[in-house]
Order: C-alpha cells, then sequence, then structure tokens
C-alpha cells in the first residue's frame, strides 16, 4: 500500500488530550499527534535537544499562548510555529478548549 490512513479520534489519547499518530500512520520518521486542550490547561515546559526534533506547532481552533525559551507566543486558529530541538517549550490553554496539530522530525 502507498499509503496509510487514522483518525486520530480512534486512537487512544495519552494524558486526556493527546492523541498520537505516528504508530498508526507507520511513520518511519514524522511524528503527528492531535492536541486536545481543556480550558486552562497547561503542558510540561520540555525541549527535545536530546533527540534533534524539530517540532512544528498549528493551531487548528481556540486561542492558546506556547512559551518559547520564556518568551510568549500568542497563537490563534490558523498560526503555525516552529520550535528548534533545544528551544524550551510549554503550551498555556486559553479560556476556551482548543486544537493543536503537532508534527516534528529529527
Amino acid at each position: 500500500m502507498a499509503y496509510t490512513k487514522a483518525n486520530y479520534e480512534d486512537v487512544e489519547s495519552v494524558g486526556g488530550g493527546l492523541h498520537m499518530l505516528r504508530d498508526s500512520l507507520d511513520c518511519e520518521n514524522l511524528g503527528v499527534s492531535v492536541l486536545e486542550c481543556d480550558p486552562g490547561w497547561e503542558g510540561k515546559p520540555h525541549d527535545h535537544a536530546d533527540d534533534g526534533h524539530e517540532e512544528v506547532y498549528v493551531l487548528v481552533e481556540g486561542e492558546a499562548t506556547v512559551s518559547v525559551d520564556g518568551e510568549s507566543v500568542d497563537m490563534s486558529p490558523g498560526d503555525a510555529v516552529r520550535l528548534p530541538p533545544d528551544a524550551e517549550r510549554q503550551i498555556e490553554n486559553g479560556d476556551a478548549e482548543s486544537t493543536f496539530v503537532l508534527a516534528g522530525a529529527p
């Protein structure tokens, strides 16, 4: 087969709202996830320096802030932010639900 298809709602979530699609899609290098955030939700600060993963966060719905090395980046639907591996990042959700598509690869 030349392609694989998966619906993120069919993938069991981690931590209540993170749907990791890498395995379901048989990705070799690219990680793709859908993150559904409840109002007021905050992710943990982290980076990917050890594994060399560059990431892109695309906000599909809602409003949120992504903290990148201590700098706040306000996000509206349709906004995307690229994060180099060594940048510390944290998603902070606003007062409404939001949905992100997260993609990363070495």
